[in-house]
C-alpha cells in the first residue's frame, strides 16, 4: 500500500526499551494523523502505596520502580523528605550520593548504547545479533557496565535496588581502601568511554530537530546529577529557572486514554527532558576531558553555547556523558575522605519536601508530605519517560511526515524509522506508569485511522 492511501501501522511490542509499549501510526493521503506511544504496561500503584508508610521508606520502596535507574529514585526520594525535615547532610555524604549515581550512569548509560541504541545504526536486530558483527564493542559496553555495578555495588551494597541507601546517609560507608580498589578498573573504563565516543562518532546521522523547550538541573561549577535548580532553554535560546518545590505548578500532568503514563507539559509547552537537554544547559560544566570529547564527538564545544537538538545524536552525548561520569568517580574517589559517621539523624517534622535529581534519561522529581510522627501523607513522583512522551510523540509525527515527504516507504521501513525515534530518547516504560481513571469515548461512523477511541 502506498503513502498516498490510507493505511495504520500498530507494533504491538516494542523492543530494546525498558518496559512494555507499543505504537500506532495513521497516515491519510500522505498525511500523518496521528502517532501514539501506546503504554500498556500494567499501572503502578507506587504513589498510593507509600501513602500510610514510614518516612523512612520511601528511598526502599521507590527504588523498586526501576531495576535500571533504582538510585535515581532512591536519591530524589532522599533529597525530597530530608528537604521536608529541614536536614542537609554533610559534604562528605553528599560526595559519596555523587559518586554512587556516577555508578548508575556509567552502568544505564553504556547499557543503552550498546545494547538497546547502537543496532539501530548499525543494521542489527538486537544485542545478539550484534554481538555476532561487533564482539568487541559489545564486550567493551560489559566492561562499562561492570565498572559502574562495581560502584553500585560497594556503595549500595548490591547493583540492583541498593540496600545500603537510608535517610541522612548511608548505613555503612567504605573505607579509602575500598574505594581506590576500583581506581584501576576506572582508567580502564576511561579508555573505553574514549574508544565508545570514537566509535558512535562514526555512525550515520539521520537530520532531524526537536523544537521543544529543555528541561535539566543546573548546579553553580558542575554537571548536575544529584542536584541542581531546574533551568528550562527554549530554543529561541532563552533560558530561565525555577524552584524545586515550584516544579508541579510549572510541570502539569495528563491523562489520554491511550497510555497507563501520563503526559507531562512545562507550562502548557512540550518539554524534552534528558541527555540531550543536560548538554544543552550544563554543558560547560562537563570536565575538561569531556568537553574535549565533545568535540571529538563532533557536538562542539560547550563553553562555546553548543546544542545538540537532534534526537538521533543523543547516543553521542551519552557516551560524552559516561566519559564524564568515569572521570567524576575518580576525582571523587582520590578526594574522599571518610565521613565520621555514615549518617546523620533526621527527625520527622510535619510538611512538604521536594527533591529533584538527574536520572540517566533525565529530571526526576519526588514530593511528600509527612505528618509531625513522620507517617507519609502523599507522595507524588514525576519521572522522566512521563515528561518526555509527548516531546517523543511530536518527533514520530514530525520524523514520519518528512520521510514520507521525501518519498514512498514501505510499511516496514517507515515502522522501523519510527522505532528509531522512539529508541533515540532511551525511555523507561515501568517508569513512567501511573494508576489512572481511565475513561473511554466511543463514538460511531467510519474513522480512517481505524481506532474507535
Amino acid at each position: 500500500m502506498t503513502h498516498r492511501g490510507s493505511r495504520v501501522l500498530h507494533v504491538g511490542s516494542l523492543t530494546r526499551v525498558e518496559g512494555e509499549g507499543a505504537l500506532r501510526l495513521g497516515v491519510r493521503d500522505g498525511t500523518v494523523t496521528e502517532a501514539r506511544l501506546e503504554i500498556y504496561e500494567p499501572p503502578r500503584f507506587f504513589e498510593a502505596l507509600l501513602r500510610g508508610r514510614s518516612y523512612t521508606e520511601p528511598p526502599d520502596i521507590t527504588a523498586r520502580v526501576c531495576g535500571i535507574c533504582p538510585v535515581a529514585y532512591q536519591m530524589s526520594a532522599c533529597a525530597a523528605i530530608e528537604d521536608a525535615c529541614g536536614v542537609r547532610v554533610p559534604a562528605a555524604i553528599r560526595d559519596l550520593r555523587r559518586l554512587l549515581y556516577c555508578g548508575e550512569w556509567i552502568e544505564s548509560q553504556a547499557l543503552h548504547i550498546h545494547l538497546l541504541h547502537a543496532p539501530d545504526f548499525l543494521g542489527s536486530a538486537g544485542a545478539i545479533e550484534l554481538a555476532r558483527t561487533h564482539r568487541a564493542e559489545v564486550e567493551r559496553g560489559l566492561r562499562l557496565k561492570k565498572a559502574g555495578n562495581a560502584l553500585m555495588e560497594l556503595l549500595g551494597g548490591r547493583a540492583v535496588h541498593p540496600v545500603n541507601v537510608r535517610l541522612g546517609g548511608f548505613h555503612r560507608t567504605p573505607s579509602r581502601g575500598e574505594l581506590r580498589s576500583l581506581s584501576q578498573a576506572l582508567k580502564v573504563a576511561l579508555d573505553d568511554a574514549w574508544q565508545t565516543v570514537r566509535w558512535v562518532s562514526g555512525f550515520d546521522f539521520p537530520e532531524a530537530r526537536i523544537d521543544a523547550d529543555l528541561l535539566a538541573l543546573a548546579a553553580p561549577g558542575t554537571y548536575a546529577i544529584e542536584s541542581g535548580t531546574p533551568t528550562v532553554l527554549r530554543p529561541d535560546g532563552t533560558r530561565h529557572s525555577f524552584p524545586v518545590r515550584d516544579f508541579t505548578r510549572r510541570v502539569t500532568e495528563t491523562q489520554v486514554p491511550h497510555s497507563t503514563a501520563l503526559h507531562s507539559a512545562l507550562d502548557g509547552r512540550t518539554h524534552l527532558t534528558g541527555s540531550l537537554a543536560r548538554f544543552a544547559i550544563g554543558g560547560a560544566q562537563l570536565s575538561p576531558v569531556a568537553r574535549e570529547a565533545a568535540v571529538e564527538a563532533g557536538l562542539g564545544d560547550p563553553r562555546a553555547g553548543a546544542v545538540c537538538r537532534n534526537p538521533f545524536r543523543s547516543i553521542l552525548v551519552r557516551a560524552v556523558e559516561t566519559v564524564y561520569a568515569v572521570t567524576e568517580a575518580q576525582r571523587l574517589i582520590d578526594a574522599y575522605e571518610p565521613p565520621e559517621r555514615p549518617y546523620i539523624e533526621v527527625p520527622p517534622v510535619a510538611g512538604v519536601g521536594h527533591g529533584a535529581t538527574e536520572a540517566p534519561r533525565g529530571v526526576l522529581y519526588h514530593r511528600y508530605e509527612l505528618t509531625a510522627d513522620g507517617t507519609v501523607a502523599g507522595a507524588v513522583l514525576v519521572p522522566p519517560t512521563a515528561q518526555n512522551q509527548g516531546a517523543i510523540e511530536a518527533d514520530l509525527r514530525r520524523l514520519a511526515q518528512q520521510a514520507l515527504s521525501e518519498g514512498d516507504l514501505a510499511d516496514a521501513e517507515l515502522t522501523h524509522l519510527c522505532e528509531r525515534a522512539i529508541r533515540n530518547h532511551d525511555p523507561c516504560i515501568s517508569c513512567s506508569t501511573h494508576f489512572l481513571d481511565l475513561t473511554v469515548v466511543r463514538t460511531q461512523g467510519p474513522n480512517p485511522g481505524g481506532s474507535d477511541v
